[in-house]
C-alpha cells in the first residue's frame, strides 16, 4: 500500500494580510532590527574568552587532560578559643563570634611554619598554597596568623567556605545543661547523637558530602592556578574544626561509623596531611607514621587501606580492601567449612 506525505507551509495558515505583515517586516538571520547585516560573528573563541572560562576550552576540560592534582590536602584545626579555655563561654558568645586566644594566636603562627617547612622540603620553586576556612571567628583568625608564614606570591587564594563550619551545638545559655547534654553524647554516641535545636555528626557529614564534591570539582578544573601556569606543586590547606575535619576524612576515605568514633580529636593548631600518593591518589601514609595515625585512631585495617591509597590510581576500587570489602561479611566461613 503507497504511503502519501502532506507537506504543510505554516504560512498557509495566515490570512493573506499576516503574510504581507510577516513578509514586509520580518527580521532576517544575518540583519539586525533595522534590516542592516550583522557583524559576522567568528565561532573561534578568543584567548580572552578561553582565559574566563578555562573550563570552556576543550583542549583543558577534555577529560584526557586534566589539570595535575595539588601535591597535598592539609587538614589544620583551629588554634585555642576562647572557648576551649572556658567552656562558659558558649553561653555568653554565639559560637561563631568566639575569638583565639594569645595562644591560640601562636599556635596557628607554628603552623604556618610548619606548613611551609613541610613544602620547601620538596626542593622545588614554584611551590603555592590555597585556603579553604570555616566563616567562624576563630578559623579565620587562624587563617590570618597562619597565612603569615608565606609570601604573597606564594598565596594563590582562599575561599570562605560555610560548609566547613563548626558542628551546630544548639542555643546554649545554661552551662549546667550544655554540661548534660555532651555527657549525653558520649552515651549515645558522637555520631548519631543531635544537640536539641543542633546538628549531629551525620548532619555535618551531609554538607561535608557536598563540600567534597566541590573541592573534587576544583581539582579536576584546576582553579586554584590559572591556565598556563599549572603545576603539581599546588597545596590545599582547609582551616576548620576537630569534628568537621574527623568527618571530611571519614567521607573521603569512606570510614565507618564505628571507626569515626574511635578517632582523636586533633589538638589545637594541628594539623594532618594528605599527601598525592605514587599512583595520584591521596594516602595519610604519605607524611605521617604509623605510629601517629594509630595515636590518631586509625585502625590495622584502616592502616592497610592507606598503604593501598599510596599506589592507587584515582578512580581505581579497593576490591580487598578490609573497610568495605566482603571481609564484613561472616557467612563465608560456613562456606569454607563445607568444602
Amino acid at each position: 500500500m503507497a504511503t502519501f506525505y502532506l507537506t504543510l507551509n505554516p504560512a498557509s495558515f495566515l490570512s493573506v494580510s499576516s503574510q504581507k505583515r510577516l513578509s514586509s517586516n520580518s527580521i532576517q538571520c544575518c540583519q539586525d532590527t533595522n534590516g542592516q547585516p550583522r557583524p559576522r560573528v567568528t565561532h573561534e573563541p578568543s584567548d580572552n574568552w578561553l582565559t574566563s572560562f578555562p573550563e570552556k576550552n576543550p583542549i583543558i576540560s577534555s577529560p584526557t587532560v586534566l589539570p595535575p592534582r595539588p601535591r597535598r590536602i592539609i587538614l589544620v584545626r583551629h588554634g585555642q578559643s576562647e572557648g576551649n579555655v572556658d567552656e562558659s563561654v558558649y553561653t555568653q558568645v554565639p559560637d561563631p563570634k568566639i575569638k583565639l586566644t594569645e595562644k591560640g594566636m601562636a599556635q596557628a603562627e607554628e603552623c604556618g611554619k610548619n606548613i611551609r617547612k613541610m613544602i620547601e622540603k620538596d626542593g622545588v620553586d614554584d611551590w603555592k598554597v590555597y585556603f579553604y576556612a570555616s566563616p567562624y571567628r576563630r578559623t579565620l583568625e587562624t587563617l590570618r596568623c597562619l597565612a603569615r608564614a608565606f609570601k604573597r606570591r606564594r598565596i594563590a587564594g582562599w575561599r570562605e567556605e560555610p560548609r566547613l563550619r563548626e558542628q551546630d551545638f544548639g542555643n546554649f545559655q545554661d552551662r549546667e545543661k550544655m554540661r548534660i547534654e555532651k555527657a549525653t553524647r558520649v552515651l549515645y554516641g558522637r555520631f548519631f547523637y543531635r544537640f536539641p535545636n543542633g546538628e549531629s555528626a551525620a548532619d555535618v557529614y551531609d554538607r561535608i558530602t557536598g563540600f567534597r564534591e566541590t573541592l573534587r570539582a576544583d581539582i579536576d578544573i584546576g582553579r586554584f592556578q590559572p591556565p598556563g601556569e599549572r603545576n603539581p606543586n599546588m597545596n590545599l590547606v582547609i582551616v576548620s574544626h576537630g569534628l568537621t575535619l574527623r568527618v571530611f576524612l571519614m567521607r573521603w576515605y569512606k570510614w565507618t561509623v564505628e571507626q569515626f568514633e574511635g578517632l582523636n580529636n586533633l589538638g589545637n593548631g594541628d594539623m594532618i596531611v594528605m599527601e598525592k600518593g605514587y599512583g595520584g591518589r591521596y594516602s595519610l601514609l604519605m607524611h605521617h607514621t604509623e605510629e601517629e595515625l594509630r595515636n590518631f585512631g586509625l585502625t590495622e585495617e584502616m592502616l592497610i587501606d592507606q598503604e593501598w591509597q599510596k599506589i592507587a590510581k584515582p578512580g581505581e576500587l579497593n576490591y580487598d580492601c578490609l573497610i568495605t570489602g566482603p571481609s564484613f561479611f561472616t557467612h563465608f566461613e560456613d562456606e569454607d567449612n563445607e568444602t
